[in-house]
């Protein structure tokens, strides 16, 4: 006798979607490879979810949950700080989430909620809204986790002399890009990413919060 199929129901949808993504990356999670992969036609999954775009923000939402609760501690940079790893540590477990969330157009109550505990803690620490306001357009992307990183150098050659013809030829036309290269610790080779994220992340925080204790506000 055969075992029932589980009923199909939005919670299988969204785990299947997340599995595909998390094997074969973003766009394998197609609602044609779902339903395949539940073994159903496409048309069924519009019962419980509209189209892929809502597929998608589910997909957000459920990864945004098992991001881990963190306490307030009464130091507001601390609190928007663990706040942001904590979901930097969620996304990072699934390669294509930050695909995602880049090509989102429209919030989801997750999203909302974790924007508003980030303007909460800054409130909390008596921070202005017009700082706050400023403060979460300077964080950026880097609220969810992530960073967008600036345009890749060129490939140095793998031959010796080749390489070094290339290295001089960059230090004649680029000389402080050259002398960032050979002369910063860890430079010349492949960059901390959580030690990098961590350095941007406390810059802005403790820039704000100077800001925050000078009084700023904005010329408008």
């Amino acid at each position: 006798m055969s075992t029932p199929r589980p009923r199909l129901d939005r919670d299988r949808v969204v785990a299947a979607a997340i599995d595909l993504a998390d094997m074969r990356g973003f766009d394998a999670a197609s609602m044609r490879a779902v339903a395949e992969s539940l073994g159903v036609t496409p048309m069924a999954l519009y019962n419980h979810v509209a189209d892929r775009s809502q597929l998608i923000d589910e997909m957000l939402d459920r990864v945004l949950a098992d991001t881990p609760p963190t306490a307030p501690n009464g130091d507001w940079r601390r609190d928007v700080r663990d706040r942001i790893l904590a979901t930097r540590a969620a996304i990072r477990r699934h390669g294509w989430a930050r695909e995602a969330i880049e090509t989102r157009e429209r919030a989801t109550p997750r999203v909302l909620a974790h924007m508003d505990a980030l303007i909460d803690a800054m409130f909390a620490g008596g921070l202005s809204a017009d700082l706050v306001h400023h403060a979460m357009h300077a964080l950026s992307t880097r609220m969810w986790g992530f960073t967008r990183d600036v345009l890749p150098t060129p490939s140095l050659p793998d031959d010796s002399d080749a390489r070094a013809a290339a290295v001089a030829g960059y230090a004649a036309e680029y000389p402080a890009i050259i002398r960032m290269a050979t002369t910063a610790p860890g430079a010349g080779t492949t960059c901390d990413e959580d030690a990098e994220f961590d350095f941007a992340l406390d810059l802005l925080l403790d820039g704000i919060e100077r800001l925050h204790r000078e009084g700023w506000h904005s010329r408008r």
